[in-house]
């Protein structure tokens, strides 16, 4: 199964942002954070099916966690894994 790592950053007045750090430009917010990582799938679904060129290749935690751009973003936030909600596009 393919997953993506992404960093999910709340701030006190505001909802739950997610961000996945293989695939830029693509992010969701909701209220509660079982919303967003209902929406993270999703959204991450939805741009694989729209995506132009080559779907990008998730790195691992390990890896990840080498790239200092990573570490500066990721210093704050939660990490998680999210799989593209199936049936919308079969990433990688």
């Amino acid at each position: 199964m393919t997953y993506f790592i992404a960093l999910i950053h709340k701030q006190p007045d505001s909802g739950f942002g997610i961000s996945f750090p293989d695939v830029p430009g693509v992010t969701a917010v909701a209220d509660t954070l079982d919303e967003a990582m209902r929406e993270a799938a999703i959204v991450l679904g939805f741009a694989f099916e729209d995506w132009q060129g080559e779907h990008p290749v998730p790195r691992t935690l390990d890896a990840l966690r080498q790239d200092p751009e990573f570490l500066e973003h990721s210093a704050d936030a939660v990490v998680a894994a999210v799989t593209p909600a199936p049936g919308l596009a079969d990433a990688a």
